[in-house]
């Protein structure tokens, strides 16, 4: 399934950061959607309709804020050693898009470096599709409207599906000032707890009771599909993905919350965009109750 992507993880459990991989070696339509208001990302604008390039070779999803940007440096010797990236007439550039959480406090100052980055996509494999405390989500927390006093772990999620000839996957990291809700149910499954007791975070805010949020947060995440796309498609994509965080994070986008989805489509088979788009928020929801979870 989704034979032209590989996923690999690397992390350091003991200092709590990580990274994620998404390769598509060949190239893959790519477009990027960002709606939080604190971003650490790389590479977005080119992403953008508009813009010269069409195709990505990697999206990197790592901790460390923006200090682990450095990962995607190790993700574009990889592939550049595999000849993998834009061809300037001269040289062979690998296209590197990426985004960080902030996971800084989660056990010690640590983040994702250039060799980190390099380990994760040489072991990047297809059909790695494992969610957990694993890859960027190794020191996600959520439920932090009281800051850490609030937090409680969170970690990284995959969903799949496959519609006739179209296959799709949502992976993401979550890492968020908000709670996780069950999409389907409404329930709140996990996030800000105080003395063992649950809190509703939205609440509190609503309610206008005193609290402290730190802007220690950021989901991100992407798409990736078997489908044909244009660019402005893939944008769209990334765009609509957002709705599955709306579906399951409560509350999203905040000002604290740098939020950010890509997408990654490989032009293998035919598609229904409309059918797509309606998929998308649906995994998208799937994957976070995943990364809570198993977290």
């Amino acid at each position: 399934m989704l034979d032209k992507f590989e996923i690999g993880h690397s992390q350091d459990s003991d200092k709590g950061t990580g990274v994620t991989v998404i390769l598509a070696k060949e190239g893959a339509t790519g477009g990027v959607s960002v709606r939080g208001s604190a971003p650490a990302t790389r590479e977005t604008d080119l992403l953008r309709c508009g813009n010269l390039v069409e195709k990505a070779n990697a999206v990197v999803l790592s901790g460390g804020s923006a200090f682990g940007l450095e990962a995607a440096c190790g993700v574009m010797e990889y592939l550049r050693e595999k000849g993998c990236g834009h061809a300037t007439g001269t040289q062979i550039v690998p296209i590197v898009s990426g985004a960080s959480l902030y996971d800084l406090d989660y056990k010690e100052f640590a983040y994702p470096d250039k060799t980190m980055g390099y380990r994760a996509a040489e072991i990047a494999a297809k059909n790695n599709f494992a969610s957990g405390s694993i890859g960027a989500g190794t020191g996600a927390t959520i439920g932090k409207v009281a800051g850490s006093l609030s937090a409680v772990k969170s970690g990284l999620g995959i969903a799949t599906a496959k519609l006739g000839d179209v296959e799709m996957a949502a992976i993401v990291a979550v890492n968020a000032v908000g709670d996780v809700y069950d999409h389907l149910s409404g329930e709140n499954i996990k996030g800000a707890t105080i003395g063992g007791n649950r809190i509703s975070s939205i609440d509190m805010i609503l309610e206008g009771t005193e609290y402290s949020p730190t802007y220690t947060n950021t989901t991100i995440g992407a798409v990736i599909t078997n489908a044909k796309l244009t660019k402005e498609q893939a944008n769209k994509l990334a765009d609509i993905a957002h709705d599955g965080y709306a579906m399951a994070i409560r509350p999203v986008h905040t000002m604290a919350d740098g939020d950010t989805v890509f997408a990654l489509a490989s032009g293998e088979a035919d598609a229904n965009f409309m059918i797509i788009s309606c998929l998308a928020p649906k995994l998208m929801a799937e994957a976070i109750k995943k990364a809570v979870n198993n977290a």
